[in-house]
């Protein structure tokens, strides 16, 4: 199974540096608008057979031009929502951000460490799990998830064979950026990384706002 992870497209959160990650979260911006009507030309070349969303209402929007290009329902589900950032939320200062990730990064070592006011890493990859299983189980050669920074990575981190956490740690994930996995017997594999194939870490500078 092929199964495509894309983040949300830019929000109004990103914008302001801001950690949003409660329910039902910011709306996209003129700019996050664009992005999402221009997934379906990115992905113009996978055959989609099913589409999920996360809770969030910038993940709905985001895969809704998608949906309608390929005459797709949009499965959602709170099991791919973002990671809650606890008592960081709203923070938009750079040690927060830091704090933050440097946390949720240390649980492949140890999920059952807990953000403070928010969740374990248990927790998460359990959900996440969940959603994809279903995916798995539904048959379907190609799924594509719009879900959230923070969430994919910590998930592939955690479940992808090719891929450390310090690979995850290093790899930021744009808006509307697409992470391909692909299930190799028991083991998902990543095959490219916005639009790559998986090779060094990118190091130069970026402009999409915080991961969430």
């Amino acid at each position: 199974m092929r199964l495509i992870l894309i983040r949300h497209a830019q929000t109004t959160a990103n914008v302001a540096y801001t950690m949003h990650t409660r329910i039902p979260g910011p709306e996209l911006t003129a700019l996050g608008r664009k992005q999402a009507a221009a997934l379906p030309v990115a992905l113009a070349d996978e055959k989609i057979d099913a589409l999920y969303a996360s809770t969030h209402q910038r993940t709905g929007l985001t895969a809704a031009p998608l949906a309608a290009d390929r005459g797709l329902s949009v499965h959602v589900r709170d099991g791919i929502r973002e990671v809650s950032a606890g008592h960081w939320e709203g923070a938009s200062d750079h040690a927060s951000h830091t704090a933050f990730l440097d946390f949720v990064f240390g649980w492949p070592t140890d999920p059952s460490a807990r953000v403070p006011g928010g969740e374990s890493g248990q927790e998460v990859l359990e959900r996440f799990d969940g959603v994809v299983d279903e995916a798995v189980r539904s048959g379907a050669n190609t799924v594509a998830m719009v879900s959230h920074g923070v969430a994919i990575r910590v998930w592939l981190a955690a479940r992808a064979a090719n891929v450390s956490v310090q690979d995850m740690t290093e790899r930021e994930l744009d808006n509307t950026g697409i992470a391909v996995t692909e299930l190799d017997g028991d083991a998902w594999r990543v095959t490219s990384w916005a639009g790559l194939p998986i090779g060094p870490a990118r190091t130069e500078p970026h402009d999409s706002g915080p991961t969430r």
